[in-house]
């Protein structure tokens, strides 16, 4: 695979802190870590559905940081989507922090749920970010692992139809934050997290 990311983006992910990972915080990525490498050992796709109510912040942070760091570490046959248990949008502060960060984002469509085309490299396949339901035909219907990432989304859906792994990894909203004049602090702050996080998680799988 090889893919080049952005220089900025490669410029970010050096200045991450894996310190900043907690023990505790360990053991709630480690079955990620083991759902990836036993898909990777047995030379098999690679399939991570991100899950939050409205998939509309941290469910798009966290697949577009794991398309993306499965990119930065060379693993191939990485595929990442996400859903929510209703659809409303994309967030606009998401698509300006991961801007922010170095991603291209173009919006494709104008419609109150727009279309958007992520890159994190020229030649590879962009990340397409619109906010969908979980069972949306876009995403996959068998084979793949459920992260939970947020607290509601864990408790208000038991049960994910064809996920092989359901693993709650839950982060806090940023939302909390909308329209106060820490709002674009706080966005980043949690990128940031969710890079640091799954960057880890892909730095411990073994080829």
């Amino acid at each position: 695979m090889n893919t080049v990311l952005f220089p900025e983006i490669d410029q970010f992910i050096t200045t991450l802190k894996l310190e900043t990972i907690s023990e505790e915080r360990k053991a709630t990525l480690q079955p990620l870590i083991a759902f990836i490498q036993e898909k990777v050992s047995a030379n098999a796709a690679v399939r991570i559905n991100f899950i939050c109510t409205h998939n509309s912040r941290r469910s798009h942070l966290s697949q577009v940081w794991a398309q993306t760091m499965a990119e930065h570490f060379n693993i191939d046959n990485v595929v990442c989507f996400s859903g929510g248990t209703e659809a409303t949008a994309l967030f606009p502060m998401i698509a300006e922090t991961l801007s922010n960060t170095g991603f291209q984002i173009a919006k494709l469509s104008q419609e109150n749920n727009p279309v958007y085309s992520i890159k994190y490299a020229e030649n590879a396949h962009p990340v397409i970010g619109f906010s969908k339901r979980l069972d949306d035909a876009f995403n996959p219907t068998s084979a793949f692992a459920a992260i939970m990432t947020c607290s509601q989304a864990d408790a208000g859906c038991p049960f994910v139809p064809g996920a092989e792994k359901r693993i709650p990894i839950t982060f806090d909203d940023p939302k909390a934050f909308d329209d106060t004049p820490q709002q674009a602090e706080k966005y980043q702050e949690r990128s940031e997290q969710i890079a640091t996080e799954l960057f880890y998680v892909f730095s411990k799988i073994s080829q």
